[in-house]
């Protein structure tokens, strides 16, 4: 039992571990699944089925109902008197039904299957756009925790260093080595990183509060941030959403244009008309009676060869349009991309120097607590050069961070 309760124990420990851990991968996937918008998925494919489902009733048989009373000046009469022929009623009615049933239709319900099925991608494809934009935002997000963090912990080992040096100093005032302004210079620097130290956990709240809605979960204050690696690998190729966007659109085009061929091809169908009235089909008969007539019918409207040649144009026009958009997007993206690759260069190339300025300021930090110990250096000047090593230290996270920020929107630019 006392084996089982600690295996129980720690895989709840584990858990709930690692639930705290937060990665930059996770929030895409949290944030994706959590937006609004992703609803619409689903809405368009129904749209798209019903849609693709009503062009599809092009092929089952089309019944036409009509009925019709009139009422004319004057009637077709035989000039001679026959015995059992009546002349006609000038009031005449008629009901009849009508089945048509295409055999070839040249193509008009493929071509508006067509053009449902691209208006579709289309409308998802502009809807990946928009999600696929959330990436960025997140990116703003987590790496401003992150650089949160990294102040936090190192405005707490600059706090740390302040109250080290207090007691120092304190002790050279017992012993008559500084004056008390010495410490209060070193005191009013204590109180001014712990009132940074507010600003900073304000500010991580802030940020936390924003990813919390954007995932849909609550997350923790003591939740441990992922920093990424900084191991990095620039992939060829631009793998926007916006360029199968582009595609989309075209292949849209391309299937009105094949609609546009389609209204000029003749339609080819057999019929068959049902009816009851007065007079039937025997005009010698003025009675009402049923009939039917059946056959193969032909109809070809040609006024559409008039335009065809216009909406063609236009649709060339439109696609050379999208054509010059897709251009445009893919310029406009490898020089943010060639800006955010110097970017990363720059800071890669600071982060170079920053652990020997660091190492530099701290030597000189160390030789003013011994110049201040000797009572040959004021409290102000040690105050300004244990700032100055903070400030290198922070400088190398605010680099680091950066650095990162500009990866992941280096890795948005490209979608690799």
């Amino acid at each position: 039992m006392a084996r089982i309760f600690i295996t129980f124990f720690l895989s709840v420990l584990y858990s709930t571990a690692s639930f705290s851990q937060i990665t930059i991968d996770d929030c895409y996937q949290k944030a994706h699944s959590n937006y609004p918008m992703i609803k619409q998925y689903n809405l368009i494919d129904k749209s798209e089925e019903y849609s693709l489902q009503n062009a599809a009733k092009g092929y089952v048989p089309q019944i036409t109902f009509s009925a019709k009373a009139s009422y004319q000046s004057d009637v077709t009469k035989i000039p001679i008197s026959v015995q059992g022929i009546e002349g006609l009623s000038k009031d005449q009615y008629g009901l009849t039904m009508e089945v048509y049933q295409s055999l070839w239709d040249g193509g008009s319900v493929k071509s508006k299957q067509e053009d449902i099925r691209t208006s579709s991608e289309i409308t998802q494809k502009n809807l990946d756009v928009a999600m696929y934009s959330i990436r960025e935002r997140i990116n703003q997000l987590f790496f401003g925790i992150l650089l949160m963090d990294a102040q936090i912990k190192q405005n707490d080992i600059y706090l740390d260093d302040l109250k080290k040096n207090y007691d120092k100093v304190s002790s050279y005032v017992e012993n008559g080595i500084a004056h008390k302004a010495d410490l209060d210079a070193v005191k009013a620097e204590e109180l001014k990183t712990m009132q940074n130290r507010l600003q900073l956990l304000h500010s991580k709240k802030a940020y936390i509060d924003m990813l919390s809605i954007f995932i849909g979960e609550k997350i923790q204050s003591d939740a441990t941030f992922v920093r990424p690696s900084l191991v990095y690998s620039l992939e060829n190729g631009i793998n926007r959403p916006e360029l199968s966007l582009y595609d989309a659109q075209i292949q849209n085009y391309n299937a009105k244009r094949q609609a546009i061929k389609a209204s000029t091809m003749p339609r080819i169908g057999l019929f068959l008309t049902g009816g009851y009235g007065k007079p039937g089909l025997n005009m010698l008969d003025n009675s009402f009676s049923p009939y039917y007539i059946g056959g193969v019918k032909l109809t070809w409207n040609i006024s559409s060869f008039y335009t065809q040649k216009n909406d063609k144009r236009m649709i060339d026009n439109n696609i050379s349009n999208i054509q010059s958009q897709r251009e445009t997007f893919l310029l406009n993206t490898q020089m943010d991309i060639a800006q955010k690759q110097s970017n990363v260069d720059s800071y890669k190339e600071q982060l170079q120097y920053d652990d020997e300025i660091i190492a530099l300021r701290n030597s000189v930090k160390r030789s003013s607590e011994v110049k201040i110990a000797n009572g040959t250096l004021s409290g102000i000047d040690l105050v300004r050069d244990i700032n100055s090593e903070n400030m290198a230290k922070q400088d190398k996270n605010l680099h680091e961070i950066k650095m990162l920020l500009e990866i992941y929107n280096l890795k948005f630019a490209t979608n690799n």
